[in-house]
């Protein structure tokens, strides 16, 4: 089943992360191909007018080896660059991991905010640990499980909050032997609190359970 995931990923060795603390834009939008080939080096970024933000101050950076301006929308003006990566992040991002970019990479003073589809839960873990190896850290903002026409498991009658509390406590770890993360640090990922996690995990259980029996449950005892 393909999961789609939001997150943060963090650290000195990613590309054009100086430019929002330097150059202080407030965000910038970026177009690249390192989920397909780990040692590129051509970016296209996306600026705001109104962070008036030349061609010059980008080749005064030091990662920058080329920069073209591209031409400019309405809103944005956009530049291609050529930019000189760390081999931490080549490395990082080398594997297959049967992913894709759903959306472009948002660049701010807390990291790279992306959105992506993996084709199963090990994939996405495979990724985050081969970032967290080398150094990159990833925040999970959420995981939303996106089941094929064929995949009975949506018929299940989960909530969506259900279904994204019991997508990110397997793909955490969480029913491995031994737990790979605490029903605390889920819940902290989730934004909420360790009881109200607990409860999510514990209707969502019996709700597939049940169903996957076919055995009616009284509703006054599921919301205990």
């Amino acid at each position: 089943m393909a999961i789609t995931t939001e997150f943060v990923l963090q650290s000195s060795s990613l590309p054009l992360v100086s430019i929002p603390k330097t150059l202080q834009p407030d965000e910038i939008e970026c177009i690249h191909a390192l989920c397909f080939q780990p040692d590129v080096q051509e970016f296209t970024v996306q600026f705001n007018h109104e962070d008036d933000i030349s061609r010059n101050d980008l080749l005064a950076l030091e990662e920058v080896v080329k920069a073209d301006s591209v031409g400019e929308t309405s809103e944005k003006t956009i530049y291609k660059l050529i930019v000189e990566l760390e081999e931490s992040v080549s490395q990082a991002l080398s594997p297959d991991f049967d992913g894709a970019q759903l959306e472009p990479t948002t660049i701010t003073t807390e990291g790279w905010h992306e959105t992506k589809v993996f084709k199963k839960y090990e994939a996405f873990n495979e990724f985050r640990k081969s970032c967290e190896n080398h150094s990159i850290s990833l925040d999970l903002i959420s995981i939303t499980s996106e089941p094929s026409s064929s995949d009975d498991s949506s018929q299940h009658g989960l909530t969506d909050r259900q279904r994204e509390a019991l997508n990110l406590a397997i793909s955490r770890g969480y029913y491995e032997s031994p737990r790979q993360v605490t029903a605390e640090e889920l819940a902290k990922e989730l934004g909420i609190s360790q009881p109200s996690l607990s409860s999510l995990l514990r209707r969502g259980e019996r709700q597939l359970i049940t169903t996957s029996l076919d055995t009616q449950v009284p509703v006054d005892t599921i919301s205990r």
